[in-house]
């Protein structure tokens, strides 16, 4: 019997990884290369992405530099997602508003069950797409993304500190969010709303002056509550939206014109309250509840807050002031692009209104016949 070549002995079988160098394999039925690195007892191993020797090499270095930079004393090596996502959160809060870093404290919190204990070097794309099909199908879309980013900024921040390769979460999607309606008070609405608040006892008529100062500036809620006589130049008709100490949501005040509702209510105000500079205008920090109610018992649609700025924006339009104006006077950066999206079809609800004013002809109209 002949003895089989040698060469046909070392043929890999198909769907192997030979060996062409230190560290680097090719795979036999693709000839793609890839990297397989040891480092404290652990190996890594990755898909070069080339079936070409020079680059493959190329590649392999870059890997194996990456490898080398890990972190792998036993003090850190062993940190759990829950120690990890406590030291992110503590580097990130002074660099956030305080709702931003409770958000992202609830999140966290959230996160804690499903990945917790688990050492953020041992964390796979099966770990985060497991929290997904767990915990991701029985909560709204935007809690989803608020936890999906969450979980990526603690694996960045691992990755950063030198304890993961690289970043398994990535493989998580954002869900679409739902467009939620916009609901605006019709002046009627808004008329009946803030008539009924001031037809209650006194506990409401703070909710009252809070509901006019949301609808006649287009403040946000936490801008209006923040908000202090000394902020208002009645001389100069103008005022300023600082936010308080907590900032406005781009972390920019702006100067706003007195517009004429808003000085002839807070003239009024004024003269009631006869206030120091130093005084917020509203002393309460929310009429939730008194909004609530006061739309429950005047069966009115469930208006919040934020529906009073979607009144404010709703009358601009309405007066024909363009986007961009109104996107400054509401704090927004983008140059009227949102008010645009979010509002747009009032525009042209309004433009086919005013359209049917234009009645004038060359064409007299006949006189009826007798």
């Amino acid at each position: 019997m002949s003895k089989q070549p040698k060469s046909a002995a070392k043929t890999p079988r198909p769907g192997a990884f030979q060996k062409v160098a230190e560290c680097l394999y090719r795979h036999s039925s693709s000839g793609k290369y890839y990297g397989l690195v040891k480092r404290a007892g652990k190996q890594y191993r990755r898909s070069l992405r080339t079936t070409d020797r020079k680059l493959a090499e190329r590649t392999l270095s870059e890997f194996r530099q990456k490898v080398g930079r890990l972190d792998h004393t036993k003090s850190r090596s062993n940190l759990t997602f829950t120690e990890v996502a406590k030291h992110w959160l503590t580097s990130i809060t002074p660099q956030l508003k305080e709702s931003s870093a409770r958000r992202r404290a609830t999140s966290i919190d959230q996160l804690l069950p499903h990945l917790g204990p688990t050492p953020v070097r041992n964390i796979t794309a099966t770990h985060c797409e497991q929290w997904a099909t767990t915990r991701g199908t029985d909560i709204a879309a935007s809690t989803y993304n608020n936890e999906r980013d969450t979980i990526i900024a603690v694996l960045n921040f691992a990755k950063r500190e030198g304890l993961l390769l690289d970043n398994p979460a990535l493989v998580l999607r954002r869900r679409k969010l739902g467009r939620s309606s916009v609901v605006i008070p019709s002046k009627d609405e808004f008329q009946k709303l803030v008539s009924k608040l001031r037809g209650l006892d006194e506990r409401y008529h703070e909710a009252a002056n809070l509901v006019e100062l949301l609808a006649y500036s287009g403040m946000r809620l936490a801008e209006a509550t923040s908000i202090l006589w000394g902020d208002v130049d009645f001389d100069r008709e103008r005022f300023v939206v600082t936010g308080g100490e907590l900032g406005t949501k781009n972390h920019e005040a702006r100067v706003v014109p007195l517009f004429p509702s808003l000085n002839q209510f807070l003239r009024k105000l004024q003269a009631t309250k006869n206030p120091l500079a130093a005084d917020r205008i509203i002393a309460i920090g929310t009429a939730k509840k008194a909004i609530e109610n006061t739309c429950e018992r005047a069966s009115l649609p469930r208006f919040t807050h934020h529906c009073m700025r979607h009144y404010f924006v709703s009358n601009a339009i309405e007066a024909g002031i363009d986007f961009k104006t109104i996107a400054a006077w509401v704090g927004h950066k983008d140059g009227g692009l949102l008010v645009a999206k979010t509002y747009g079809h009032l525009r042209d609800t309004h433009s086919s209104e005013m359209a049917k004013r234009m009645t004038f002809s060359a064409h007299a109209e006949a006189p009826p016949t007798v």
